[in-house]
């Protein structure tokens, strides 16, 4: 494991000397005036400033062709005063042909999958963190930040701030109106130039255009090629203020299963934003509240280990990139989830603070404590995370990481129950994004000051849009013990002691592709690809090995086909109960291989639906996967849907068997890009659960909402019912 972290970083210095000799790609330019009229944002650009405003120049194809100016096209328009940053946009586009899958707000693939316009900006033109502000042509937005994340442009749409937008519709093109108040967002007054670029989505032809020209194997949002925008004078530094957001909240529930009589219940809390200075602000929360968060989607695991569930309170979100992007996909230093909850019930949160910002044009900084109160036998405990980060190069970064968990008897810290880590990463990008790597170490300690505590790696990859590959590699040691961290691979689930036991690991996964472009009127892309990951023992034993070949054709139309195979050789560590067997499958080697697909229509229709089956074996026995997922839409203000996966496992003797099914419908309704009403059901034979979550949820100002909130669950064998709950709450943003 040495030898290829080694060689990894060799091959990553070779990749450093490489980069810096690439061109500099082409850069588009746009000058931004500065305006004293006073803007309407309604949708109508009839004010003088409009009519003298500079205009983008063409827009440019994106996807599925990176080539030539867009057929449908864009015109844009930015300006700017001492408060709010302006844009409008004209998007040519027949009325009849526009497609708006919702109004609901905050929801990615209604976004992308509807004729819509956003725009990036990234304030500090580093070329590492910016935000995106998008409006469909039905009116609805979404807003986020966008950052670096395994050294790819994502975003994170669960940030939510102060901005407005309007839109209306013509016969032959259809205008989006905004404004984005310079309080709302991070930004240097001294900064000369901003990175931006203008996104357009055109789903009659299933085509997106940008501004500033994004290759294929990129985002539209991607941080690298953004264009530049720059200011007719320099920016006033707007003047920050204080904004509080209280909430109250009234609630009943019953449970059923314990046969406990209805209980009620009365809460209030608040959130606040404090700036601190210029480029510095503190997010505090105090008795805050998730029963209005999004409920998790349940899921069939058959693995040897813990999934991974998102975080979706909001509180944890914001600025998250600064605390998260540690670590791989299997690795994280720093989980939020492990705050506020333990073994999968809710620890109360008393209150929580953060600080996040820039202390220099290129230093970021971030702080965040909290405090959870003690319940039952469980001590309260103060979680406390800190983070830096320092660019350097053109798109690189050096981060460092701390993390502590002290419980606490009371007001008295308990010395003896503790958990820290610290860790830091390089992350490197080349100019133009093809070639991207980390080196990582992570170090933790607790009360028994353990050895083989440590956590090392290094990942290189590279894409240019045709090709793609990398090699990631890591050493997770035995006692890499960390309370605010997710380790996939560390703890294996003994069955016959009822317990876990840490292993530490080396990993190592391999990848490889090619996507190939065929001149087919009704084809855009043939992808070809390999992968492995395998792992051992810091001793050396083996622990397992997946390989798998796949291929995926995506059509013009949005449709995609993937087959692939897969070999898969797993040694248990220790006897395992996988599907509720009378005896434990064996601790030994398993090899097995198995063959699927899955399939997705036109998602733009009325009625879309994807499909997904596998057959294989199963350790000694075999597994028959099969499921999908069918939608339809009543445009723009409905979307109903059910998904299903069903499991088939049968293993020999008295190893088990068993037949999963997974069941979630779903209804969304938007009476309004401000009202929306969702229902989720999820039936899931594998836990044991039927659970009910339908929210009603109405913007009535800025930030400000109101919640009602019905939950229920039953047993799947009986359909007794378990708990029922209904949740009221509202709150305000004062700013």
């Amino acid at each position: 494991m040495r030898t290829i972290s080694i060689t990894a970083i060799i091959l990553f210095l070779s990749g450093l000397a490489y980069s810096q000799e690439q061109p500099e790609v082409e850069k588009f330019n746009l000058r931004a005036q500065k305006i004293s009229t006073e803007i309407r944002i309604d949708g109508v650009l009839d004010e003088l400033p409009w009519k003298t405003a500079t205009t983008t120049s063409e827009f440019l194809n994106k996807w599925p062709d990176d080539q030539g100016i867009a057929k449908t096209q864009t015109r844009a328009w930015i300006m700017y005063d001492n408060e709010n940053l302006y844009i409008g946009a004209v998007n040519y586009q027949n009325k009849e042909d526009l497609i708006v899958k919702s109004l609901k707000r905050d929801n990615t693939s209604y976004h992308w999958e509807s004729d819509g316009f956003t725009v990036v900006l990234d304030p500090f033109n580093k070329k590492n963190n910016g935000f995106l502000f998008g409006v469909n042509a039905g009116g609805a937005t979404l807003e986020g930040v966008v950052n670096i994340q395994n050294s790819r442009t994502m975003p994170d749409v669960n940030w939510d701030n102060v901005w407005y937008s309007s839109t209306r519709v013509y016969d032959e093109y259809w205008v989006a109106e905004i404004a984005i108040p310079f309080k709302s967002i991070n930004y240097d007054s001294e900064v000369e130039y901003w990175g931006i670029n203008f996104i357009r989505s055109d789903m009659k032809d299933n085509v997106f255009s940008t501004w500033s020209h994004v290759p294929q194997g990129f985002p539209g949002i991607d941080l690298g090629h953004l264009g530049t925008l720059e200011m007719e004078e320099d920016l006033v530094k707007s003047k920050q203020r204080i904004a509080v957001q209280p909430y109250m909240l009234t609630s009943a529930n019953k449970n059923y299963a314990d046969n406990l009589d209805p209980e009620g219940d009365f809460q209030m809390g608040l959130d606040a934003k404090i700036p601190l200075g210029s480029s510095m602000k503190m997010d505090l929360t105090v008795n805050p509240d998730f029963s209005t968060v999004d409920v998790d989607q349940q899921v069939t695991n058959l693995t040897r280990f813990s999934i991974f569930l998102p975080e979706k309170r909001n509180f944890f979100l914001e600025n998250s990139d600064l605390f998260s992007n540690f670590g791989t996909w299997g690795i994280k230093p720093f989980f939020s989830r492990k705050i506020g909850i333990k073994d999968g019930d809710l620890v109360p949160i008393l209150f929580g603070a953060r600080m996040t910002g820039n202390v220099s044009k290129n230093t970021r900084v971030g702080v965040l404590n909290v405090q959870t109160r003690s319940i039952d036998d469980l001590n309260s405990s103060n979680y406390m995370v800190g983070a830096v980060q320092q660019n350097v190069l053109k798109r690189s970064d050096f981060k460092a990481l701390v993390t502590n968990r002290m419980s606490f008897d009371g007001f008295n810290p308990q010395s003896g129950d503790f958990n820290r880590t610290l860790g830091g990463e390089f992350n490197y990008s080349s100019e133009d994004g093809q070639l991207t790597g980390n080196l990582r170490y992570h170090w933790s300690q607790t009360q028994d000051k353990l050895d083989e505590s440590n956590f090392y790696g290094a990942t290189l990859m590279y894409r240019d849009g045709t090709f793609f590959g990398g090699i990631t590699g890591d050493h997770v040691g035995t006692n890499f013990i960390n309370d605010l961290g997710y380790i996939q691979r560390l703890n294996h689930y003994d069955s016959a002691g009822d317990s876990l036991v840490r292993v530490g690991f080396n990993f190592i996964n391999p990848w490889a592709g090619f996507t190939i472009r065929p001149d087919v009127e009704w084809i855009n892309s043939m992808e070809f690809g390999t992968w492995t990951q395998a792992s051992n023992t810091t001793e050396g034993e083996f622990i397992d090995r997946e390989s798998a070949l796949y291929y995926m054709l995506s059509t013009r139309d949005m449709g995609w086909l993937q087959l692939y195979a897969r070999n898969s050789r797993i040694k248990l560590l220790f006897g395992t109960d996988l599907v509720g067997g009378d005896d434990l499958l064996p601790a030994k080697t398993y090899n097995y291989n198995t063959i699927g697909f899955n399939y997705g229509t036109d998602p733009r229709g009325m009625i879309s639906g994807e499909l997904e089956g596998s057959y294989g074996g199963f350790f000694d026995g075999t597994r028959f996967q099969f499921g999908g997922q069918l939608n339809v839409r009543a445009q723009p203000w409905g979307n109903f849907g059910v998904m299903y996966l069903g499991n088939r496992i049968e293993l020999p003797g008295n190893y088990g068997e068993a037949t999963l099914h997974l069941v979630g419908p779903r209804s969304e309704i938007s009476f309004s890009n401000k009202l929306n009403w969702t229902t989720f059901l999820q039936y899931n034979t594998q836990s044991g659960n039927f659970n009910v979550n339908s929210r009603l949820q109405w913007r009535f100002a800025s930030m400000s909402d109101i919640y009602l909130v019905y939950n229920d669950n039953y047993d799947t064998d009986t359909f007794d019912v378990k708990n029922r709950g209904l949740v009221f709450k509202i709150n305000y943003w004062f700013n």
